[in-house]
């Protein structure tokens, strides 16, 4: 536990108009700023944001419009034919570039009943007991007390709203203390990342002139597991194949039409085992086309400090599948997974019939070589050899009569992946930044496992973009009692402040 030590926010340093701060003045700078972005932390947080009630983003918008205008920033909506994006600028005389930003605001569901907390949109400060569960303590501890492991639980606290509070909190910081950055400054506010994105691409083509760049900044996602500052130089993009098999028009009785009418979910259960051998490899021939790992790049894969056996101890796994020799090399390829099927129904409610259809949904994440198109085609080809009669549409009496097998297909495509070399000069100048900012080199990742909608940026505007996460890695996005933790918030700061404060190259 540590005793806060109230710094004045003003008169910190004796000028820094003219120099770039060193680690020492970037940690008193947030040191004496970062219960201020604890406030606007909280005071976002606590506006729900589950963008498929549309109702809920407009008080976002508007708060994050008056957030900009008392900043002195310009910003604009952008029309994308339902929930805006929203655009803000900052500019500098002279500057010779600029960086885009990326956020998003928008936040997953929530159920209530799973929270440790009466509101998940009510931020609340928490500390881990001997027993390892979390108790609720007074916020205004934080007046008097500080411990890096505290945690302030609430929806988007982490994903995303927790690192536009710290941007928000480091550019606060930076402007009082008379420094500014060298570039200028466009910011993306994405209200409906958790939905997809599903207007955004084909906005970002629409407005790319208003948002032209040389560079963008993703401010999303954990830090790698190590909780050591990082950089990701990319993310896969995702995919989605929808499956559907079928038996007797109608679920029968099992005792009168076992052994007789096929069932769907044996069906479909073979037909997805084929898929894949024992190991976990896709066997679709070409599926892992393209994909050669250089020596140069196992030895960056090799550089990430990950514990596998760790790992595998918080999964509970006894084993791995075999696509990659690591984790890290696993995620460097296309991956095939059954996020879930139905047939019928089991438990209480269980039935003793032949269903009449078993579905089945899966998501491919993307690599930069891994074309989904051509992916799936290669899956209809596979699926043809299985004996299988494709269809888009539920089949007619005529389809059922006429092939014994049939299947269902329709598939998605969210968005692509991205991924920029490590050695760019954009990976070189944040490298610098963060350095200065904690005294050695961040954790690199060559492309995350996750998927963020940045592709369409790197397609449309064609610049370079990286990822700068912040959060902790155990932050429970998405789930309920999400958080963060407050170690992570001051670090974000910081960070941000870094990268603010670095000179361009």
């Amino acid at each position: 536990m540590k005793k806060l030590i109230l710094l004045p926010v003003f008169g910190i340093f004796f000028t820094l108009s003219a120099q770039t701060p060193d680690q020492s003045q970037l940690e008193t700078l947030t040191e004496a700023n970062w219960q201020r972005g604890i406030q606007l932390l909280n005071e976002l947080v606590s506006i729900p944001n589950d963008a498929y009630y549309p109702e809920q983003i407009e008080p976002n918008i508007q708060w994050c419009e008056q957030a900009f205008a008392s900043r002195g920033w310009t910003s604009e909506r952008l029309d994308t034919g339902g929930i805006p994006l929203l655009l803000a600028e900052k500019k500098r005389d002279n500057a010779s570039k600029t960086a885009l930003f990326y956020f998003h605001i928008d936040g997953q569901a929530v159920d209530r009943s799973k929270w440790n907390q009466d509101d998940p949109y009510t931020p609340t400060l928490k500390e881990q007991k001997a027993d390892g569960s979390w108790e609720i303590i007074p916020m205004d501890r934080l007046q008097a007390e500080y411990n890096p492991d505290w945690r302030i639980y609430g929806r988007s606290t982490s994903d995303d709203k927790g690192p536009f509070a710290m941007f928000l909190t480091a550019w606060d910081a930076m402007i009082e203390q008379g420094l500014t950055s060298d570039y200028n400054i466009k910011i993306i506010l994405d209200f409906e990342e958790e939905q997809g994105s599903p207007r955004l691409p084909a906005a970002v083509v629409q407005y790319k002139e208003k948002l032209k760049a040389d560079l963008m900044l993703i401010m999303d996602g954990p830090r790698h597991t190590s909780n050591l500052p990082t950089l990701s130089y990319g993310a896969r993009g995702i995919s989605e194949l929808f499956l559907t098999t079928y038996g007797p028009k109608l679920p029968q009785h099992s005792g009168h039409y076992g052994n007789y009418a096929p069932n769907p979910a044996l069906l479909m259960s073979q037909l997805l085992a084929s898929m894949k051998d024992a190991e976990g490899r896709v066997v679709i021939p070409g599926f892992y086309d393209g994909i050669n790992l250089t020596d140069t790049e196992k030895a960056i894969l090799q550089a990430v400090p990950d514990d596998e056996i760790a790992i595998k101890k918080r999964l509970g796994l006894g084993r791995t599948d075999k696509v990659g020799k690591t984790y890290q090399e696993s995620i460097q390829y296309p991956s095939l997974n059954i996020r879930g099927m139905r047939s019928a129904w089991v438990g209480p409610e269980a039935r003793t019939i032949v269903p009449d259809l078993a579905v089945a949904e899966l998501d491919m994440r993307l690599v930069p070589e891994s074309d989904p198109v051509r992916l799936f085609g290669l899956i209809k080809e596979h699926i043809r050899n299985q004996g299988f009669h494709i269809v888009e549409k539920d089949p007619t009496d005529e389809e059922r009569m006429s092939h014994p097998k049939i299947v269902k297909v329709n598939t998605s495509i969210s968005y692509q992946a991205f991924r920029t070399p490590m050695d760019s000069p954009t990976g070189a100048w944040l490298r610098k930044a963060m350095s200065r900012a904690f005294g050695k080199e961040p954790v690199q990742i060559r492309i995350s496992g996750g998927s963020i909608p940045i592709s369409p940026f790197v397609d449309a505007l064609g610049i370079p973009a990286v990822t700068i996460p912040t959060v902790n890695a155990d932050n429970n996005q998405h789930s309920p009692n999400e958080n963060i933790r407050l170690g992570n918030y001051k670090e974000g700061i910081l960070t941000i402040l870094s990268v603010l404060t670095e000179p361009i190259y």
